[in-house]
């Protein structure tokens, strides 16, 4: 169950989002390679903590070389990973008047630069796949609102709530200035562009 909060977007916005109220996702904890494969230990598996452990760390290790590599890694029913450049706008291969030619590196070009370092900056791709796809997910998720939307919701109606649902969650990043987090898009500063894949 994904729980989700609404977060309102600043009046004050010259956007036209401004003042209007967007679901965003409760995200409950953060689980690293040691949670998983404490999670994975549980389900009646032969392996220890420990093996699953190492073994999803030497994994990771080596995704990141692969796609370092230029391959792409695709996890069956999760997501395909691979790395992609944001690219600089090169005018030319060669500027004779410069004496430079185009770069496969990472870097700004000059102000007034023809060519250059052809790359801006490099990013790690995650494209979901299989069972992992939007239209698989809409299938299986099931949502509800944390019991401080709930409260609040009861509240604009007019409702009085009693119980245990005053202010017990939360409700992630709640402040009314929130417009990034959970957005529609979906590119992640940590983990790249994220979208459906094959």
């Amino acid at each position: 169950m994904i729980e989700l909060y609404l977060s309102k977007v600043t009046e004050t916005s010259e956007s036209e989002q401004a003042g209007k109220l967007y679901a965003r996702v409760d995200y409950k904890q953060s689980l690293n390679v040691q949670d998983m494969a404490h999670h994975m230990a549980e389900h009646n598996t032969a392996f220890s903590e420990g093996l699953i452990t190492g073994i999803l760390i030497d994994f990771v290790k080596c995704v990141r070389e692969q796609v370092l590599m230029g391959n792409t890694v695709k996890i069956d029913n999760l997501a395909i990973f691979k790395a992609t450049v944001e690219a600089n706008a090169l005018e030319t291969l060669y500027d004779a008047q410069n004496d430079k030619v185009a770069l496969a590196t990472i870097g700004n070009l000059a102000e007034g630069a023809k060519t250059g370092a052809a790359v801006k900056t490099i990013k790690l791709l995650a494209q979901s796949t299989g069972d992992f796809t939007r239209e698989e997910l809409k299938k299986d998720v099931k949502f509800s609102f944390t019991d401080k939307t709930k409260a609040e919701i009861a509240a604009a109606k007019g409702e009085t709530t009693s119980g245990s649902n005053g202010g017990s969650n939360s409700g992630g990043n709640n402040g009314g200035t929130n417009t990034g987090d959970n957005g529609g898009g979906t590119t992640d500063p940590d983990y790249g562009d994220i979208g459906d894949g094959n």
